[in-house]
């Protein structure tokens, strides 16, 4: 029996009002698979859609799903079927769930799937409890199947990053297909990152108030430092002189 998903809620109500944006060169453009413009073709939406889920950190020609995109060309399969199948291959799971959290992976997934932020560690909480349970494939079937990827998305266009205008403009947030999906900082504290590693020999500046005089006794310890004395090591002594019946005299 499947547990059901925790309750999670946004963090401010704001997230729940519908934004009033002027349309412009910073709003995102919609990839509807059905409204094409014209002079439009199918391969820029599977463009589109590589570059939201992959991210165009993960965009390599091995990388493509070319099974996938001769299905959405033949109408086959619904945009959506091609985001998820996207997200289930192989290159998605290798390149962003083996290497990183739960937690993390939640957050990478939310982010390019719903177009939006987590709300709060909760719901990175509700999520992460889902993929331990029923796996990437159950996690990824409850995101696509949701009420509110349905409701923004459908199944004709592609996800994309909603209201990205405000957190670039007021904080200067990188999009969430440009982040970077490896190592966050839950994964580099584990690691024991940051490291830092000095390539050129450190001087230190000493006052000449701080500089020991005579009778200090710190000189005493930094001249015994500086002596190391070696350990001895023990003569090596030949067999022949170690037997002693040889030098018993015989009658």
């Amino acid at each position: 029996m499947a547990i059901p998903l925790l309750n999670y809620a946004p963090v401010t109500q704001n997230a729940r009002v519908g934004g009033y944006e002027v349309p412009g060169d910073e709003q995102p453009y919609l990839f509807d698979f059905e409204n094409l413009p014209a002079g439009s073709s199918a391969d820029e939406v599977i463009w589109a859609a590589y570059r939201q889920i992959y991210s165009e950190h993960q965009i390599l020609k091995r990388n493509r799903q070319t099974f996938l995109e001769s299905q959405l060309r033949n109408g086959q399969i619904t945009v959506r079927e091609f985001v998820r199948g996207l997200l289930l291959s192989d290159p998605f799971r290798r390149l962003n769930f083996e290497t990183n959290s739960n937690y993390r992976f939640v957050e990478i997934c939310v982010q390019r799937t719903l177009g939006r932020d987590v709300y709060s560690e909760r719901e990175k909480i509700a999520w992460s409890i889902v993929v331990a349970k029923e796996g990437i494939q159950g996690f990824i079937d409850k995101l696509l199947d949701s009420d509110e990827y349905l409701e923004n998305f459908g199944d004709t266009i592609v996800p994309y990053q909603r209201r990205r205008s405000l957190p670039q403009r007021d904080t200067g947030e990188t999009p969430f297909n440009l982040k970077t999906p490896r190592y966050g900082a839950y994964h580099r504290s584990q690691l024991g990152f940051p490291q830092l590693i000095w390539s050129n020999v450190v001087r230190r500046f000493t006052p000449p108030e701080a500089v020991p005089t005579e009778g200090n006794p710190e000189l005493f310890r930094n001249m015994a430092k500086a002596i190391a004395p070696q350990p001895s090591v023990p003569s090596r002594v030949p067999l022949q002189q170690l037997n002693y019946m040889n030098r018993v005299p015989r009658r």
